[in-house]
């Protein structure tokens, strides 16, 4: 009798002669980690906030300059566009709108040049390697005008999935307290599909499938991104909390040090709250730049076995 007569050896080449796949059992779904990469997105930012503050604040700078310009040129903002708004609303109505369109896109160039930044500051900070912020600059300028054409085309997305649902609220009476109250996790559902969109194209150089590239490694962790968002948010909101509490011990501290009029109180009442405002909103951008960049490193490792290493060596 041969090994093949036998009946247990007879099963055991019968299971071996099966394919592997479809014997394999499914692998279980690896968590993203949401504790770990809100971990490490503030240590990477306590790390490196000087250059968080850098990235965040010039540009930013230059965000809220160039609107004040643009406005100047146009004509808006003084005691002539008013009269002219009286007179012609026509025409004041359509220098608002051009002036608006300029400002906006400039914002989106702006927030697309932030976002290529602390991508890859964020990998060089993870790997504890040197943060050398020249040397990500022409990377992050490429990767502007896709980033920022496709952050034009999320929004467009956004409203025409929401636009529908409220005007169909109107008719539901009662019953639309409830699509309003859902209105906000499905805007950050939506956000979450496109969330990577910015690191993917910094690091993978793809261009315009930015979106379809973010939809992919996104797809069954929306929800924890979702989640990763809100905890961040929650963090974020304390930080405001602490920063705007020192601010006003602050300010309260110069203007019971000097006179009610004078230098003193333009400091305390215009100096400072801009200073303030700025510090907090370079914080925030800082933080959600960093978080996404570790989520897309996560989605990436999960799904592809891509290591943070093997991310970063594209700027060498």
């Amino acid at each position: 009798m041969t090994d093949q007569d036998h009946p247990a050896a007879a099963s055991m080449v019968a299971d071996q002669s099966r394919p592997v796949t479809g014997s394999a059992a499914p692998q279980p779904k690896l968590p993203l980690g949401v504790g770990s990469i809100i971990g490490q997105s503030f240590s990477i930012l306590f790390r490196n906030f000087f250059r968080v503050l850098i990235i965040g604040f010039v540009p930013s700078f230059f965000g809220y300059l160039i609107p004040i310009a643009v406005l100047a040129l146009a004509g808006l903002g003084t005691t002539d566009s008013l009269e002219q708004l009286q007179q012609q609303p026509a025409n004041a109505a359509a220098g608002v709108a051009v002036a608006g369109v300029v400002v906006g896109l400039f914002q989106i160039a702006v927030f697309a040049f932030v976002a290529a930044l602390l991508a890859q500051l964020a990998y060089d900070a993870k790997l504890s390697r040197p943060v050398k912020l020249r040397r990500y600059l022409k990377p992050a300028l490429s990767a502007v005008p896709p980033i920022a054409i496709l952050s034009i085309v999320v929004f467009i997305i956004l409203l025409a999935i929401t636009f529908p649902i409220v005007l169909l609220s109107a008719l539901l009476g009662p019953l639309a307290i409830v699509v309003i109250l859902g209105m906000p996790a499905l805007n950050l559902w939506i956000f979450a599909v496109f969330a990577v969109m910015a690191p993917a194209i910094v690091i993978e150089r793809i261009g315009f499938r930015g979106l379809g590239r973010s939809a992919a490694l996104t797809k069954q962790y929306r929800w924890p991104i979702v989640g990763t968002l809100l905890l961040t948010a929650i963090c974020y909101l304390g930080i405001n909390i602490i920063i705007g509490a020192v601010f006003m011990l602050l300010v309260g501290s110069i203007a019971f040090l000097g006179d009610a009029g004078g230098i003193v109180s333009v400091i305390a009442g215009g100096i400072l709250p801009l200073i303030l405002y700025a510090l907090i909103s370079t914080i925030g951008i800082g933080l959600i730049g960093i978080i996404i960049a570790l989520i897309y490193a996560r989605l990436r490792e999960i799904k592809e076995g891509i290591s943070v290493d093997q991310i970063a060596s594209v700027f060498e």
